[in-house]
C-alpha cells in the first residue's frame, strides 16, 4: 500500500507546495524573459554624445563672448549709459536744450544738467565788452570771448563751423569756462568777423544746433564813432604806461584815456554812420528767423533789469550780475570832440541830429 494513500491530507497539501514553487520558478523565468539586460556599449554611445554636444554649445558661447570684448561692446557698459532726459519744457523750446559730452573734461555730477547755446552779435566799441563780462559774473554763464577776431578762424564756413561745435561742446577752454554746471555757453561775435559774409551758412548753424542770438547794439552812432577813434589812438600811442587797454579797470586810467579828443572827418561822417545803420538793420534782417533778442547798450545803462530780461531768454537763474569795467567817456559829446562845431554844423537837420544832444548817465 502506497505511503500516500495512507495519508491523503499530507500528500495533498505537498502536491499544493510543489505547484506553487512550479507557478514561482515560471513567473521569475517569465520575467527574466521580460526585462532583458540593457547593452553598455549603447548607454556609453548616448553619454558621448550628450557630452560633445555641451562641448559645442560651450564653444560656441565663450566664442561669442571673446568677439564682443575685441568689437569693445562690454554689456555693462551699455546698462551704465544712460541718455540724459529734457527737463519739463514746452515743445518749442527742446531743440534748445542740449547735453554736451566734452572731449577734453567731464561734467562729473552735472552730465545731465541741460546747457543752452548763446552767441552775442554786436559792433565794435557797442559796449559788448563790457556786457559780456557781465554774463561772465554768472555762476551758470560762460561766453568765451571774440573768437573770430582770429582771421584764420572765419577764412570759410567750414573752420566757423569747426570753431562754434568745440565752443558749444564746452571743449573750448578759457577763464570764462564754469566747465561742469555750466547752463549756458556762447561767444561774442562782431558783425564783420565772417558773421555777415556767411550769414546764409550760420543761420543754418543756429537753427539746426538750436543757438539764440543775442543782438547788443548802440543806439547813439556818434559815441561809437568816437570810442573807436580813441581806442584806434591808444593803439598806437599807447598812454597806459606803454600798453594798450582796449577797457580799464580803474577810474584813474580811465580818465587818462578820457583825455584824447579825436577830430572827425566830417566829410565821411554821415557816410560812416549809414554803413554801420545799414549793416545793423541787415543782420537783424538775416538772423531774424533764429531765436533772438535785441538790447541796446544804452538801454542797459539806463535800466538795469534788462539784464534780467536777458537771464530769462537763456533760461538760468536770475542772479545780480557786475563788471569791473569802468566806463571812459562820460559826459556831453562837446567836451569829447576836437572840432565840436564842425559836428554840430554837418549833422544838425539830418536824421542823426538827436545824436548831438543824446546823454544818459551810469545807474
Amino acid at each position: 500500500m502506497n505511503k500516500e494513500g495512507l495519508n491523503p491530507s499530507s500528500s495533498f497539501e505537498q502536491k499544493r507546495k510543489n505547484m506553487a514553487d512550479d507557478l514561482c520558478f515560471i513567473t521569475k523565468d517569465g520575467l527574466i524573459i521580460k526585462q532583458p539586460k540593457k547593452s553598455p556599449l549603447m548607454l556609453r554611445m548616448f553619454v558621448l554624445f550628450f557630452a560633445m554636444v555641451c562641448g559645442v554649445y560651450i564653444c560656441s558661447v565663450c566664442m561669442r563672448q571673446v568677439r564682443a570684448r575685441s568689437n569693445g561692446r562690454v554689456l555693462s557698459v551699455k546698462v551704465v549709459e544712460r541718455p540724459c532726459e529734457a527737463p519739463v519744457i514746452q515743445p518749442s523750446e527742446k531743440s534748445y536744450v542740449h547735453f554736451p559730452k566734452p572731449n577734453t573734461f567731464a561734467r562729473a555730477e552735472c552730465e545731465c544738467n541741460p546747457v543752452r547755446y548763446f552767441a552775442i552779435l554786436s559792433t565794435q566799441r557797442s559796449g559788448s565788452g563790457w556786457f559780456e563780462t557781465m554774463l561772465n559774473s554768472h555762476i551758470n554763464i560762460s561766453s568765451n570771448g571774440e573768437i573770430f577776431s582770429n582771421k584764420v578762424r572765419r577764412s570759410n564756413a567750414s573752420t566757423i563751423v569747426e570753431s562754434l561745435d568745440k565752443i558749444y561742446n564746452l571743449d573750448w577752454l578759457t577763464s570764462a569756462s564754469k566747465n561742469e554746471c555750466t547752463a549756458a555757453v556762447g561767444l561774442k561775435w562782431m558783425l564783420n568777423q565772417g558773421l555777415m559774409q556767411h550769414h546764409v551758412e550760420v543761420v543754418e548753424y543756429f537753427k539746426s544746433k538750436g543757438v539764440s542770438a543775442i543782438f547788443l547794439f548802440r543806439r547813439n552812432l556818434l559815441r561809437r564813432m568816437i570810442s573807436i577813434l580813441a581806442n584806434s589812438y591808444d593803439q598806437n600811442a599807447k598812454p597806459l604806461n606803454g600798453t594798450h587797454k582796449s577797457h580799464v579797470h580803474s577810474p584813474q586810467e580811465a580818465e587818462i584815456l578820457a583825455r584824447y579828443k579825436p577830430a572827425i572827418n566830417t566829410t565821411l561822417l554821415i557816410p560812416n554812420l549809414r554803413q554801420v545803420e545799414e549793416m545793423v538793420t541787415k543782420s537783424l534782417e538775416y538772423f531774424k528767423s533764429t531765436r533772438h533778442i535785441i538790447l541796446y547798450y544804452e538801454d542797459i545803462i539806463k535800466n538795469r533789469t534788462k539784464l534780467l530780461d536777458v537771464q530769462d531768454f537763456l533760461r538760468v537763474p536770475r542772479m545780480d550780475l557786475n563788471s569791473r569795467q569802468v566806463k571812459i567817456h562820460k559826459g556831453s559829446l562837446s567836451s569829447q570832440i576836437q572840432n565840436w562845431d564842425d559836428v554840430e554844423k554837418t549833422l544838425k537837420g539830418t536824421q542823426y541830429e538827436s545824436f548831438l544832444y543824446e546823454d544818459y548817465k551810469m545807474s
